[in-house]
């Protein structure tokens, strides 16, 4: 028997298919240890040694790994072909070693660009030992990792408040983002004009032309910028006599794009499909490891995580006949394509990612895919089959009109293009970014015309335009830009964009990222005290050094050294900074954002609240904001960010309270807006309330402001006690209240314009079960019908023990736990019965296939997201969201919660224990105590697995 190690499960299940009974295929699930998060796991005064931890749940899964090595003739390692691949083969084989059950078998390294039978078995035949490189590439890349985030993270915690970690990658990333939104905080839009002319041929053909000289100087984009030149030149070009004065026609090719690539695939998900990279690379996991097609599982596409656009001879061969007989033979070029990576070193060690077999059409495999799965496979074949077509022939037309006024010689340009030849461009355009916006090319024809031919006006048109600041990233166009740069590598791209938001540095908003305060911070404190590490070239030439050493061109641990001998100078030259050091540095980056220039010229520093103090950068232990230079006479603070304009930089005073004949004031807090009466008298604090997440601050009104200020404040009377139903603002939000019980108000209702039906139905919801979480029968017997199911029966709401579903006949559907019971809607219910009756549930999505069978959901559950398998279900750990998480977590989540019963059998087996000694015991009464105490003690420490074993490498 040769037992072959993957990675992953999915592609052990496939594999073991492909092999047969001469093979045992077994999964490491993915890395078998790591780095444990503490001081020396990385010792640089040890000549960089490291200590490897392995992970608890892979323990068992090592032991079945070693018995299964022990009764095997060969051992074959067949992970990924990457450098994270090479190391867990690396790691495996280390663990064996230690384990002594290698003894004198021999191990061989395979590697396969695709799952595919055919690659399969081809690369079985050619074996070779683990590339010392590629580990040697891990291990430097893991050890600068370790030594950046490990020791620049507790300067952060120390020196920043607030702060939660830093990184090699993940810090430059988010300098990028940082920097594009100072560059839109700096921006000065500028004005120009644009003169178009509306002109008819002599055969009364209509066209346009663009005014692009003046009395023999060329006008650029933004040399009209102002509206009295404007109306200078429409005036002249009224009065114009229009003759052509020119006509050129040039031929033009446009070529296809290459195929796809980790960084083009994500950038063309997220524009088509609108995926993010961590999704992308997710459906692209599964379409790697293999689908069933036609009772037969298969790897669709080859691996995913790649820099390179080359393809095999094969699949050139393949896409050729593909076009040949689809599109015929004039789509089909005279010669295959090769193409160049352009990225910033681009290691071009793997193929494009493609299709394995090209002839197999995205119809014909739609059936076995998921809506996603089948969108991205069709984007992939798409773009594989157009990289291997015909350019196409454009033929681009420029006519230069000359107006000839009174006292001007005015030039126009219209231009065309038509296409001659679709080539490509028959199946396939790539997708594009704001940033390549604004081409000058008009698409579409021009009508005939003649030199020397005089063209009527018809209109003139001067339009005003200002400029406007670059775009924020895109989570792919900022792939994009590091691929550009040469920061980080294809398979970390999402992971560090999923970090900085995990971490609260960036927020995505209509798919644009911004940055948090918080993040503004740790790279300003970057910039100051760590130049050099947050620098873009920097980190580039890192990451060439590292692609040095998987080339045999470097030793890995003169890298590390050269590294931390100067890392470890700047870290030491923080140790005695100040907090005053660090805020003046701050203050001083970030003026521009958190004290932005005001309109009348006033110095943006200065206190809005005492007037002569000066405000700046403060640090807390909750974190940085806004204080003013005269405190504690002065307790103005407001937050860094200036979200709502000037209006919310301080005090702004709404009017006077007709009641009390006092200020209404809005003012923006360390924790938020609040609206505050009068200034206060005899030392007490003046009346206050927060403004809910609900409310705009800019928008709101001096009848808002006392509404908010007089709250809690009656809305209704309980239909049975008669007492009063209140309306409130608590530290978790709009509430209702009735004695005891209180009911929080939904996220788009206005807690001053709730009425008393709505507040009756809230509380009644509440007491009866239908909201919250209820137990027992009182819970149980509670109901709302709501109506009529089309195929007839009442669909009626219950508060369940789990928490309120919809009923019908019976079938029952859990409301989503951000549903609201009052409120929802009989074609609501409908549709959540009608997924329940489908086998959908809540919304779950198919992660892929068990090893033992069965699929995998992830579902949306009343107490959070968690994975499914027949009947065990597994809640997402805290590392893990349901956008991001793979198969083989959700594997080992599930094969960790099927072993926990385990250990109730372990119990039960330690009670029944002196059950089986009863004769004995009649015969040696003595003996029965000690003996029960001894079993029931050891019983625990039999626990397989259950400590964690370190080794040092």
């Amino acid at each position: 028997m040769r037992l072959v190690i993957v990675e992953s499960p999915a592609k052990a299940k496939t594999i073991n298919k492909y092999l047969g009974r001469d093979y045992e295929v077994i999964a490491s699930f993915g890395h078998v240890r790591d780095l444990p998060a503490k001081d020396g796991s990385v010792d640089p005064d040890n000549d960089f040694a490291m200590l490897w931890q392995v992970d608890g749940k892979a323990s068992k899964r090592l032991s079945d790994i070693a018995s299964a090595a022990k009764s095997a003739e060969r051992i074959i390692l067949a992970t990924d072909p990457d450098r994270e691949g090479e190391a867990i083969s690396w790691h495996v084989l280390e663990i064996l070693k230690a384990k002594k059950v290698l003894k004198d078998k021999p191990v061989e390294r395979v590697v396969f660009n695709a799952i595919t039978k055919t690659e399969i078995l081809e690369a079985m035949k050619h074996p070779r030992e683990i590339d010392a490189a590629l580990v040697d590439a891990y291990l430097a890349r893991r050890a600068l990792d370790y030594l950046v985030g490990f020791n620049l993270s507790p300067v952060l915690w120390r020196k920043l408040p607030g702060a939660r970690s830093a990184g090699r990658v993940q810090s430059v990333s988010l300098r990028l983002v940082c920097d594009r939104e100072l560059e839109i905080e700096q921006f000065v839009s500028q004005e120009y004009w644009s003169i178009v002319a509306h002109l008819e041929t002599a055969a009364h053909a209509p066209f346009t032309a663009r005014l692009v000289a003046a009395d023999g100087q060329k006008l650029a984009r933004l040399d009209i910028g102002n509206g009295a030149a404007a109306t200078a030149f429409k005036e002249a070009l009224e009065k114009a006599r229009y003759t052509v004065a020119n006509i050129e026609a040039k031929p033009a090719k446009r070529h296809p794009s290459a195929p796809f690539t980790t960084s083009t695939l994500q950038q063309e998900a997220s524009r088509k499909l609108g995926l993010s990279p961590a999704r992308t690379m997710q459906i692209a996991q599964r379409l790697y490891e293999g689908v069933d097609v036609g009772g037969e599982t298969v790897g669709l596409i080859t691996y995913m995580r790649t820099d390179g656009v080359d393809m095999a001879p094969e699949a050139i061969a393949r896409a050729r006949s593909v076009i040949g007989q689809k599109f015929g033979a004039a789509y089909v070029p005279k010669a295959p394509r090769k193409y160049v990576v352009k990225a910033k070193n681009a290691q071009e060690a793997h193929e494009a990612i493609r299709p394995t077999d090209l002839g197999r059409l995205p119809n014909t495999v739609a059936h076995s895919l998921d809506r996603d799965e089948f969108r991205l496979y069709d984007l992939i074949w798409t773009r594989t089959l157009a990289s291997q077509m015909e350019s196409a022939d454009l033929e681009r037309t420029t006519v230069d009109i000359h107006a000839e006024a009174a006292q001007k010689n005015l030039y126009l340009r219209a231009t065309g293009q038509v296409v001659r030849f679709d080539g490509f461009l028959k199946l396939y355009q790539e997708g594009r970014d704001d940033e390549q916006t604004g081409s000058d090319e008009e698409d579409g024809r021009l009508p005939p015309m003649a030199k020397g031919e005089t063209v009527t006006k018809k209109k003139i048109e001067a339009t005003q335009h200002f400029t406007e600041p670059p775009p924020r990233f895109t989570e792919a166009t900022l792939i994009k830009r590091m691929e550009e740069l040469g920061i980080g590598r294809p398979s970390t791209y999402a992971s560090t964009l999923a970090v900085l938001k995990d971490r609260g540095y960036v927020r995505i908003d209509k798919k644009r990222l911004y940055p948090e305060d918080k993040g503004r911070l740790v790279t300003a404190f970057l910039e100051s005290f760590f130049t050099r590490y947050v620098g873009y070239d920097f980190t580039a030439d890192l990451e060439e050094k590292l692609d040095h050493i998987s080339n045999h061109e470097t030793d890995w641990k003169q890298v590390l050294r050269d590294f931390w001998t100067d890392f470890s100078s700047a870290l030491a030259g923080t140790k005695d900074l100040r907090t005053t050091q660090v805020l003046d540095s701050l203050n001083e980056l970030l003026g521009p954002h958190i004290f932005p220039a005001k309109e009348d010229g006033s110095n943006p520093r200065a206190c809005p609240s005492c007037g002569n103090g000066i405000l700046s950068l403060k640090l807390s232990k909750f974190g940085a904001f806004i204080g003013c230079s005269n405190y504690p006479e002065c307790k103005f603070t407001r937050t860094l960010a200036n979200t709502e304009g000037d209006e919310q930089s301080g005090t702004k005073v709404l009017g006077i309270d007709p009641a009390t004949d006092e200020e209404i004031s809005l003012r923006d807090g360390r924790f938020g807006a609040y609206v505050q009466q009068g200034e206060g008298e005899d030392g007490k604090k003046p009346k206050r309330a927060s403004v809910p997440k609900t409310m705009t601050p800019s928008q709101l009104t001096l009848e808002d402001a006392i509404g908010l200020l007089s709250l809690p404040r009656e809305v209704a009377r309980h239909p049975e006690s008669k007492e009063p139903i209140l309306a409130g603002i608590g530290r978790f939000g709009p509430y209702v209240q009735h004695g005891k019980t209180y009911a929080n108000i939904g996220k788009d209702e206005n807690i001053l314009e709730i009425g008393g039906n709505r507040a009756i139905d809230l509380i009644i919801a509440k007491e009866s079960g239908l909201s919250g979480r209820r137990f027992g029968a009182e819970a149980a017997s509670a109901s709302r019908e709501l109506g009529q199911h089309p195929e007839g029966g009442k669909v009626v709401i219950k508060a369940g023990r789990f928490g309120p579903y919809v009923n019908w006949g019976k079938i029952n559907a859990t409301l989503p736990r951000d549903a609201d019971p009052t409120s929802i809607t009989l074609e609501e219910a409908i549709a959540l019965l009608a997924a329940k009756n489908s086998g959908g549930g809540r919304g779950g999505r198919v992660l892929g296939q068990h090893p033992s069978g069965g699929n995998i959901t992830i579902q949306n559950g009343r107490f959070g997201a968690y994975v499914s398998h027949g009947k065990v279900n597994a809640t997402l750990k805290d590392d893990l969201s349901p956008e991001t998480i793979t198969l083989e977590d959700a594997i080992r989540l599930i094969d960790a919660k099927q072993g926990a019963p385990k250990k109730a059998g372990a119990k039960t087996a330690a009670k029944k224990a002196p059950a089986k000694s009863k004769a004995a015991v009649k015969k040696q009464p003595a003996a029965k105590k000690p003996a029960k105490k001894t079993a029931t003690k050891k019983a625990p420490a039999a626990k397989p697995g259950s400590a964690k074993k370190a080794t040092r490498a």
